[in-house]
């Protein structure tokens, strides 16, 4: 299965010239102070959102991921008896169940085969590259160059009618399910955890262009979007007999628009360590904090 395992660092890429034509430092991460019971055995599965390209340590180049990711966080501060870290930038939830490819073309074994029916914890952050949520950031940066107070990636994606992006959602839906019904088959016993995505985007107004090279009126279009995505989730979660992690609102004010200090994801030119569009090491703690919070 060769497919890019990083596709928001493509993306990036494709953006350099959006970057010219609109024309920091990293926070030390620490445990977060929240306490929670020992969770047992734990394993992560999820996608870069999970496993935090280009925060220091990258400790698997493959998979571009950190030992300052919130899973590392959690499982030091909860006192896991031991933890097992399989998240992968780029992943989707055929590579949870079925493997792929990482970034320097290794193969890699489907992420379920981590789990154990001693498996006690189980944390489940996917979804995004399901739904192409890199395509769906170049389309609208590149768009918003030529109409940068309107909704030219709305108009794209609602062409005819239909919004595509909703309809993506939906049938991401019966993926996130398969996964979760592996999940359970391979760790019966575990607590099964599933985490929504952070702000992108300002939780209201419409954005910061050109900081954040997305148009004005796309801004609460594609807010809806990621809440709509963090709703599936949450309702698919509940239907899979899992708890839902929600890490949208404490995000909240920390979105990419927001200064480099503050900000919990960067925007297409990181001023903190992470990739484009991905969070920092600020937002990979904030989200170890929330889950802590849902696991306490």
């Amino acid at each position: 299965m060769n497919r890019p395992r990083l596709p928001l660092m493509r993306t990036a890429t494709r953006l350099a010239a959006v970057a010219a034509a609109t024309a920091g430092v990293l926070l030390a991460a620490t445990a977060p102070a929240v306490a929670a019971a020992p969770t047992g055995r734990y394993v992560a599965l999820g996608d870069s959102y999970t496993s935090a390209p280009l925060v220091p340590t990258q400790v698997d180049l493959n998979c571009l991921r950190s030992n300052r990711n919130y899973p590392s966080l959690v499982a030091a501060s909860a006192g896991s008896s031991s933890f097992t870290d399989v998240s992968c930038s780029g992943a989707t939830t055929e590579d949870i169940l079925y493997g792929g490819d990482g970034a320097l073309g290794i193969a890699l074994p489907p992420q379920v085969n981590a789990l154990t029916s001693g498996t006690a914890l189980v944390t489940v952050q996917i979804g995004g590259n399901d739904i192409g949520f890199s395509g769906i950031i170049g389309d609208c940066a590149e768009a918003s160059v030529s109409s940068p107070l309107g909704s030219p990636c709305k108009d794209r994606f609602t062409a005819g009618g239909t919004d595509q992006l909703r309809a993506r959602i939906a049938a991401a839906a019966p993926k996130v399910t398969a996964v979760l019904r592996a999940v359970r088959q391979a760790a019966p016993n575990a607590r099964v955890v599933v985490l929504g995505y952070p702000a992108i985007l300002p939780d209201s107004g419409y954005g910061c262009w050109p900081v954040v090279p997305i148009a004005y009126q796309d801004v609460p279009y594609l807010r809806g979007v990621q809440k709509a995505l963090n709703t599936m989730l949450a309702d698919t979660a509940a239907a899979g007999g899992a708890s839902y992690a929600d890490v949208y609102t404490p995000s909240i004010g920390r979105d990419a628009c927001k200064s480099s200090g503050t900000r919990w994801v960067e925007g297409l030119v990181p001023q903190n360590s992470a990739a484009p569009f991905h969070p920092n090491a600020r937002g990979e703690q904030g989200m170890a904090t929330a889950l802590l919070a849902h696991l306490s």
